[in-house]
């Protein structure tokens, strides 16, 4: 929010006739080729994910059953760690890459899908966080309720998106620039 002074009142860019919400970014309407095989690719991209989150957490349960071994049963209690530090990676593995340079994970940056807020900005660490726990938590109450929504609206958004006010574009589409004419000497 700004302010400026003029001629002694103060004005805010808040206080417009609009009521301060800028308009939603992307329209499926007038740009219907930014949601255009959006579901799918991120089917997609979500078992990527998952495979790249998982691969660390074998490796840490195979690291902790030969330690035990090593150590006759007493590394085995290390087993306990497992869980909870599945949940951390998980949620950092989704902050870090949605609120990076690119605005996706791994996986979606595979199947050129890009997460947006609503009106256009780019991710950042605690909207990746919190779209991963969301996500999890809609899935594992509400399964089929989070398809259904994603198959009634046009941005293509499951539930967890329409809370957080996010929304997963084709991201090809969009960086598609016609290359600047060069001068030939």
């Amino acid at each position: 929010m700004s302010y400026g002074n003029d001629g002694g009142t103060w004005r805010s860019e808040a206080w417009r006739n609009d009521g301060g919400v800028p308009p939603h970014a992307f329209d499926p309407s007038m740009q219907p080729e930014l949601f255009r095989g959006v579901l799918t690719r991120r089917v997609f991209a979500f078992l990527i994910d998952l495979f790249v989150l998982s691969v660390p957490v074998i490796l840490a349960v195979i690291f902790i059953a030969v330690f035990g071994l090593v150590t006759l049963g007493l590394g085995w209690a290390l087993f306990w760690l497992v869980s909870p530090a599945s949940i951390v990676w998980a949620i950092v593995y989704y902050g870090a890459s949605i609120g990076g340079q690119h605005s996706a994970t791994p996986g979606m940056r595979m199947m050129d899908l890009e997460l947006r807020t609503w009106y256009g900005a780019r991710g950042y660490f605690v909207l990746g966080a919190v779209h991963a726990v969301l996500f999890w938590v809609t899935i594992s109450f509400l399964s089929p309720l989070v398809l259904l929504v994603a198959l009634l609206n046009g941005r293509r958004r499951l539930l967890h998106d329409v809370i957080l006010g996010t929304v997963i574009i084709n991201s090809s589409v969009r960086t598609q620039v016609t290359p600047a004419a060069r001068a030939t000497y």
